[in-house]
């Protein structure tokens, strides 16, 4: 072999592991601040997910909305110009998963604990497994809270929220759960609800209270009632075919640090949203009411007709295995 042969095979070998070595980038979007549960559950798995594959895979966190907004979200991540979400579980209504919705149901889950026997069980592992022939592998389901109801005029009884418009997301469960109240919902991205409220667009919104504090809503809403009638969380997905295709090693260390991330965001959910709630008061804008006992029951009774209603939008036999799971009864309300 002649000097130039050498020196090409050198510079070929040379070229080969310095493109082995670049990281494998995952572009992780979301469309909440840094500072929700979250946003900071996703900046754990990005340092987690480096730690554990020694620099070998990159994620790169485009927090609220700042890569794609809500409705753009999900398209990226199908057709590949996203690797990573985590979308309010009420977004894959839309997507043609409708039993996601069965988590949109009113007081559906008392506490935490309700809820993890279906997220972390056999219920929440067969839900993910749904999103497969949509080019989806689901990971892991994140806490963000328990909403409650906010707007300008204050909120004691069913009968406060007849003719408000009320921002919702995208899910006909959530639909009829305001129709069910006599209130008028809005479908509308999360990014531009901040506007709407201070423009008087829409009258109010329904929001676990991190969410409120970290997007200023307490600041265009003068009065907040912890109802936590509904439960929002999130599903962390990848594009299928891009985790299929990672190394065996490398995909079992982003599995791992996404059980720990998962295991952070649980823990802080409460945290941060007890700390929101404290903000909240503190800064003197929103009036903060915590119904009786009687006054909670009533909201429950006046939305119980939404599970007979949408029963068969998510399917009859998923919303009884979920009450015999959590020991919820909507017909002894």
């Amino acid at each position: 072999m002649n000097k130039v042969s050498v020196l090409c095979s050198a510079l070929l070998l040379s070229l080969s592991l310095s493109v082995s070595a670049e990281p494998i980038v995952i572009k992780f979007s979301h469309v909440v601040a840094n500072s929700t549960p979250k946003g900071k559950a996703a900046d754990f798995f990005a340092k987690r997910a480096d730690e554990l594959t020694k620099g070998k895979v990159k994620v790169e966190v485009y927090p609220n909305s700042s890569l794609y907004k809500d409705k753009e979200e999900m398209e990226a991540l199908q057709i590949g110009a996203v690797q990573m979400l985590a979308p309010s579980l009420a977004k894959f209504g839309p997507l043609g998963v409708k039993e996601f919705e069965a988590f949109d149901f009113p007081f559906i889950f008392d506490d935490y604990a309700d809820l993890h026997k279906v997220t972390q069980g056999p219920i929440g592992a067969s839900l993910l497994a749904k999103l497969e022939p949509k080019g989806i592998k689901g990971l892991s389901f994140w806490d963000n809270g328990f909403k409650s109801f906010s707007a300008n005029t204050p909120i004691k009884s069913p009968a406060d929220l007849r003719g408000k418009k009320m921002r919702i997301q995208s899910s006909k469960v959530l639909d009829e759960q305001m129709r069910s109240v006599g209130a008028l919902p809005q479908v509308m991205a999360f990014s531009e609800v901040y506007q709407a409220l201070s423009t008087g667009v829409v009258d109010g919104t329904e929001n676990p209270i991190s969410n409120l504090y970290t997007q200023k809503m307490h600041e265009v809403q003068k009065n907040l009632t912890l109802t936590n009638h509904g439960y929002l969380g999130y599903a962390v997905i990848v594009n299928k075919k891009f985790w299929d295709e990672l190394p065996a090693d490398v995909r079992g260390k982003l599995e791992q640090a996404m059980k720990e991330a998962t295991v952070y965001a649980n823990k802080i959910a409460q945290e941060e949203n007890d700390n929101a709630l404290a903000e909240v008061k503190k800064s003197g804008k929103t009036a903060v009411y915590v119904p009786s006992k009687e006054e909670r029951m009533a909201f429950k009774k006046a939305m119980a007709p939404v599970h007979t209603k949408m029963a068969d939008r998510v399917g009859g036999d998923l919303l009884k295995s979920i009450y015999k799971e959590t020991g919820f009864d909507p017909s002894k309300l």
